[in-house]
């Protein structure tokens, strides 16, 4: 299946470098490769091209972390399955996007994301945050599993996710007005289509956030008012 891969940037500095290095090593190919920019003022679009990406400035166009993922969708054209990742999300191994596409072959799957695991210098709570949310084991998540997991059930992160695209445009794609959570609004959506949501265990980014108070506050307050 032919695949894209998209990588959202805003300024990310030279800590891009390592996240490009590491999507060329894959012995998974893409068939585009971009990264998709937000007005950034530093050197993203000179690394973006001398790592072969193509480089998409949003310009004048507003940010928005739904709006802008499937503004990125419509121009993949002929694209069956489409990669999401962050600018700070440096993928663990040579086969980290294969193994997480290699759950496609299951024509109901709808979406898959990787386990997160946190950075060598990440703080405690940072690290305990990926192993809550991030388990060893993988799973294949179905609407009628929603009594059993919650919230957990259409649980998705864009940090390191794979879509089907026809099945995402079938559930009426990413939501165009969203301040967080875009990913666990379309898992949602695909899982009441009747497609399932994979936890790729077995596909890891190395990701984390060290958070201070406030800023842990302010994400939490977000995301429990989407939830609402």
């Amino acid at each position: 299946m032919k695949a894209a891969i998209i990588v959202m940037t805003r300024n990310p500095g030279e800590g891009l470098r390592q996240v490009l290095e590491q999507v060329n090593r894959q012995n998974r190919e893409f068939q585009r490769k971009l990264v998709v920019d937000s007005n950034s003022a530093d050197q993203t679009c000179a690394l973006a091209e001398q790592y072969g990406f193509e480089f998409i400035s949003l310009g004048s166009r507003p940010f928005n972390h739904g709006g802008t993922r499937q503004w990125c969708v419509r121009q993949l054209e002929d694209m069956e399955l489409v990669v999401f990742m962050t600018q700070d999300a440096v993928l663990a191994s040579e086969d980290s996007a294969g193994r997480l596409l290699a759950y496609f072959d299951d024509a109901q799957v709808g979406a898959a994301y990787g386990r997160q695991l946190p950075r060598a210098d990440a703080s405690r709570l940072a690290a305990h945050a990926r192993l809550f949310n991030y388990g060893q084991e993988p799973l294949l998540k179905t609407y009628a599993d929603r009594g059993r997991l919650g919230i957990k059930t259409p649980f998705l992160s864009d940090s390191f996710a794979a879509y089907r695209v026809a099945a995402l445009e079938a559930a009426g794609g990413f939501p165009e007005h969203v301040i967080v959570c875009e990913d666990m609004y379309a898992g949602a959506k695909l899982l009441m289509q009747g497609y399932t949501v994979a936890y790729a265990a077995d596909a890891a980014v190395y990701h984390s956030h060290d958070y201070d108070l406030v800023q842990e506050f302010r994400r939490y307050f977000d995301t429990g008012v989407f939830q609402k």
